[in-house]
């Protein structure tokens, strides 16, 4: 392909795949942020097409970068048709706009590659390929991840993490890989606390926000919570989002120790994520792997310590700013929160450097060194 010169548009398209794959999800998010920086860039068009979709999201942008139409959420039946529909159509769009770069928001075994784009494909994290043992059926997204890295004219990957991970399990040469960082979602969190939007809580508490399932080791953060009897007499936990509480995690609750009132789940908006943040003695991650992690990012907007597991990603994105342990070491996390909740000289301290840390991540940026990469392959 000959060179776009400078006075032409650049045009960029993003395929529809995951946003019929996510109502809300991190992924799309980071798409969208990405199309409303590009549609600002002088000499630069960019085209999400999705003609039908199920990603709020996306709605969210009333067609500031294209889109298409929400669909209601529907039974498997008619969600195959709706994707099978969605699929001829998105094909038939892309064509017709005929984009310099096709950003592919997904991994798909289907190559939507109109003549004379070059591909570019974000990989997130090889999760599926690490721990495959704790998913049912890993194969459905490592060999269509594998298959769209390798024809990919460029991987981006959202840590050096991740872009380890893919040359090690996919295969892909790393001179046609980079690394940028994703932006924070700070601003969606809101400024003002709303102190009428969460119940008083009767102890000072630890947050742990999102899933809870296998890799999230939020077992691990549970066991080394109640190995120490000063955090369990001072403290309960809160836990954000992920669905209420199984019967098997109180169970476990229970064997360890740990009263129902001691273990809280929350749920709702936005602002009240934001007020948990402001509110916590210091936020937990104890995760055996994420591909980024904007959580820690949210905790120290928030003004929020940080105490996270030091494994893959997650000491490039909390640098210095964070109290680490080792997340298949008991022991290390419990010493790890004692040292945090004991030391209001060191709580002050993460939530100084956290401060200056996030701001190190933003969507403007992501962006800019995006259409950087773009540019390069034309």
């Amino acid at each position: 392909m000959a060179p776009v010169e400078e006075s032409r548009v650049l045009k960029v398209a993003f395929d529809q795949q995951v946003f019929l794959l996510q109502e809300y999800g991190g992924i799309s998010r980071y798409l969208c942020n990405l199309a409303k920086f590009f549609v600002q860039m002088e000499g630069v068009e960019a085209r999400i097409i999705a003609p039908l979709h199920f990603n709020k999201n996306l709605d969210a942008m009333h067609g500031l970068a294209g889109g298409g139409l929400l669909l209601p959420k529907v039974n498997t039946k008619l969600l195959r048709v709706a994707m099978a529909m969605s699929k001829r159509l998105a094909r038939f769009g892309i064509n017709q706009y005929r984009p310099d770069i096709l950003h592919e928001t997904y991994y798909s075994s289907d190559d939507y590659r109109p003549r004379g784009a070059k591909r570019v494909l974000t990989v997130y994290d090889l999760i599926h390929e690490r721990y495959g043992n704790m998913f049912e059926n890993s194969e459905g997204t490592t060999g269509p991840k594998k298959a769209a890295a390798l024809r990919a004219d460029h991987v981006i990957c959202i840590s050096e993490s991740t872009r380890r991970d893919l040359i090690d399990f996919c295969g892909v040469a790393k001179e046609k890989t980079s690394v940028i960082y994703l932006g924070t979602d700070v601003a969606f969190l809101g400024h003002e606390p709303l102190q009428e939007e969460i119940p008083t809580l009767a102890r000072p508490f630890l947050l742990y926000v999102g899933n809870r399932d296998g890799y999230k080791n939020f077992s691990g953060f549970l066991k080394a919570f109640a190995n120490s009897s000063r955090l369990k007499a001072e403290f309960d936990i809160v836990c954000f989002g992920g669905g209420p509480f199984q019967v098997e995690e109180k169970k476990m609750a229970a064997s360890l120790g740990l009263d129902d009132d001691r273990l809280v789940h929350r749920a709702g908006s936005d602002q009240i994520l934001a007020n948990l943040y402001r509110g916590a003695a210091a936020f937990v991650y104890p995760s055996l792997y994420e591909g980024f992690g904007i959580p820690p990012l949210e905790a120290m907007a928030m003004g929020c310590p940080v105490i996270s597991s030091d494994t893959s990603s997650l000491p490039e994105v909390v640098g210095d700013a964070g109290e680490y342990f080792d997340p298949m070491r008991v022991e290390s996390m419990t010493a790890a929160m004692e040292r945090v909740t004991q030391s209001p000289s060191r709580s002050f301290e993460l939530v100084k450097l956290g401060r200056q840390q996030y701001r190190k991540f933003s969507w403007e940026k992501c962006a800019q060194e995006t259409m950087m990469v773009y540019r390069s392959l034309l």
